[in-house]
């Protein structure tokens, strides 16, 4: 099956692997709220659109790059700490699913999988909030498990070879630039989902540009 024929029939995939925030769970319009306001407090002043458009789908370790690079130096460890801290009390309080999430886990056939930027506690604790975790575990892979997160392949290879599914039978679902970049790089069909809260005007357009075969911008799309 080409790529073009996975682009239009995703749940056709050998495995079909999940971003998860701002794919399963509607957490990003959350973070970037809550991370411009601890790291301005901090002198590091973003705006939530600016930590959307610099850090959103990457993990914790490229977005001190990403910020040393904005303001000449890095966050210390007690501002991430307290990042982490505020952003587990914001999920708690105001975190829910992407919509239609839950139907289409009980349409797809065959496997599929999480892999996603976030560390695994904060994967355990989201994904546990809204019911999802059960539905993915044990197959729920973060970039703390690889030498490069996202941009980089490295997370969907490992994804795949875990799930023991060759690469280009893999669909990926991405609501990040970040993350179609890395599916194409391993190789894999990339589907840019435009679902979330915090997806804006051009965000279709942003996927489309780093590469996405298809954009879909509800989860029923998914199932051709």
């Amino acid at each position: 099956m080409t790529q073009a024929d996975l682009a239009a029939r995703p749940h056709l995939a050998g495995l079909i692997i999940f971003d998860c925030d701002g794919v399963l769970i509607d957490s990003e319009w959350i973070a970037c709220e809550v991370e411009a306001a601890v790291l301005s407090e901090h002198g590091f002043p973003m705006t939530a659109d600016d930590v959307r458009r610099l850090l959103l789908g990457i993990s914790t370790a490229s977005s001190l790059v990403v910020l040393e690079r904005e303001h000449g130096r890095r966050p210390s460890p007690e501002v991430m700490a307290e990042v982490k801290r505020r952003l587990l009390e914001a999920f708690t309080a105001r975190l829910d699913v992407v919509p239609g999430i839950r139907e289409l886990l009980t349409r797809l056939p065959g496997k599929r999988c999480v892999a996603s930027s976030s560390d695994p506690e904060r994967l355990r604790h989201c994904l546990g909030l809204v019911g999802l975790h059960d539905q993915f575990a044990p197959h729920i892979f973060s970039a703390t498990m690889v030498r490069n997160g996202k941009p980089a392949p490295d997370l969907f290879l490992h994804a795949a070879a875990e799930m023991q599914v060759v690469p280009a039978n893999c669909v990926v679902v991405e609501d990040s630039v970040a993350g179609v970049t890395a599916a194409r790089a391993a190789g894999m069909t990339a589907i840019g989902f435009t679902g979330g809260r915090h997806c804006g005007p051009g965000h279709d357009a942003q996927l489309r540009e780093a590469g996405a075969h298809h954009i879909v911008d509800a989860h029923a799309r998914l199932m051709g």
